[in-house]
């Protein structure tokens, strides 16, 4: 299997990349700073490095890169600086989401390709009811004007809800919502949920990246837990 990862030298983009080369799989990164990644990675004969700046790729680049690819996983996020929060390109991770997107539909491939997309439990799906609380429903108002990687999140997973929607013949999808991420140096017993089952708010859960990164991992290479998840938007939560 053959996949290709986005954001893979972030802090939950990484761990995704060694659970999957853990499982011997190809793998294609697309990153600015390759000098940033792991020495590792530079002599894995399993993972390719493209150097590039994903939004200044052009349409045919794109399609080439993903031509070949199973599966494509984003795990882009803002830097959580000024600059990445309020400067240029404050819809990344949606633009980056479409163009992927558009780039595995231009291959018209025979079988579908899986995309899986990390996103928050800040973000409610509206294909089921999620009810939250009044106050919650204010915090979340305030976090689209003052916060634009909110509303960057929330229109990326609408994307996929609304544009590829349930019954696209290239692409299947699965947006993973973890709560609040932590740092563990090993995979743990973790749960998964349909909806979040506390407030993302006022009573957060906790989940480590690389238990994110290993469930990403398991949704693209496990075809049972896919078919369980695909078009939906799961929560994750350490035990």
């Amino acid at each position: 299997m053959t996949v290709l990862v986005i954001g893979a030298s972030g802090a939950t983009g990484n761990k995704l990349v060694e659970q999957l080369l853990i499982q011997k799989h190809k793998v294609k990164v697309i990153v600015r700073s390759p000098e940033k990644l792991p020495k590792s990675w530079k002599t894995n004969d399993n993972l390719q490095i493209i150097s590039a700046s994903l939004l200044e790729l052009s349409g045919n680049e794109m399609s080439e890169i993903v031509h070949d690819c199973n599966a494509v996983a984003s795990c882009l996020g803002h830097n959580l600086t000024w600059k990445g929060v309020y400067g240029q390109p404050r819809k990344l991770v949606t633009d980056a989401t479409q163009r992927l997107c558009d780039a595995i539909k231009s291959n018209n491939l025979q079988s579908p390709t899986k995309f899986v997309l990390m996103n928050t439990t800040g973000n409610r799906n509206r294909d089921v009811y999620e009810p939250i609380s009044f106050a919650q429903k204010c915090v979340i108002g305030l976090l689209r004007l003052l916060l634009p990687p909110h509303v960057d999140n929330e229109k990326a997973a609408d994307y996929l809800r609304t544009q590829i929607g349930q019954k696209n013949t290239s692409i299947e999808w699965v947006a993973v919502r973890p709560d609040g991420l932590i740092n563990e140096e090993e995979v743990t017993d973790y749960e998964i949920h349909p909806s979040p089952t506390r407030s993302a708010i006022f009573n957060a859960g906790k989940v480590s990246r690389i238990n994110v990164g290993h469930f990403m991992a398991s949704l693209i290479t496990n075809d049972d837990l896919w078919t369980k998840w695909k078009g939906q938007m799961p929560v994750i939560y350490s035990k």
